[in-house]
């Protein structure tokens, strides 16, 4: 994807900055909220990425939008602005929070279920990841209805998959091997 390295460059910035003045964890807030927000508006990432909006226009939507950014984000998005670069202001969003969790030792999970998880089944899921792997996990649940039921739980290299469509196709494995089962 084009910009991640100067995104990486930028996010690490910010981070180091945002250390230095004890305010990493009120710049991660203001991070998520840039990137769910960027992510889910084509209109405001296709007014970040057009070369024909002005620089004045874009800062004003922005501050416009994001009204209680922290000090360092604001100063983020001048940056970006100044440099030609706030077309990738999103991916800088995401490799901060990258950066964030891996200096707070927080990885991702990723949990794939049928249906999605409520609150009790979230505690359980981050205390189990916590308890296979000694760190904190943030936890993203994605649906996919073709396992059926169950659940596949990815934390970094690590896989776990509970699902009924595996357990199915292990089972039809077996039988279609099985010598007796064959001759019926």
């Amino acid at each position: 994807m084009r910009g991640t390295r100067a995104a990486q460059r930028y996010a690490k910035a910010i981070l180091s900055l945002a250390k230095d003045q004890n305010s990493a964890e009120a710049v991660n807030m203001d991070m998520h909220s840039i990137s769910k927000t960027v992510l889910n508006s084509k209109e405001l990432e296709n007014m970040l990425t057009s070369p024909v909006i002005k620089n004045s226009i874009k800062k004003s939507a922005l501050l416009e939008i994001f009204k209680d950014l922290n000090t360092i984000s604001k100063g983020a998005i001048d940056i970006l602005l100044e440099n030609g670069r706030i077309g990738i202001l999103h991916l800088v969003a995401r490799q901060y929070i990258v950066l964030f969790n891996e200096l707070n030792n927080v990885q991702q999970a990723v949990v794939t279920t049928a249906i999605p998880l409520d609150a009790a089944l979230e505690k359980v899921i981050l205390s189990k990841v916590k308890e296979l792997t000694g760190s904190e996990a943030s936890l993203k649940n994605v649906i996919d209805e073709n396992i059926i039921g169950g659940f596949v739980l990815r934390v970094g290299d690590l896989q776990y998959d509970a699902s009924v469509s595996r357990n199915l196709t292990r089972l039809k494995r077996e039988l279609k091997d099985n010598t007796y089962v064959s001759k019926i």
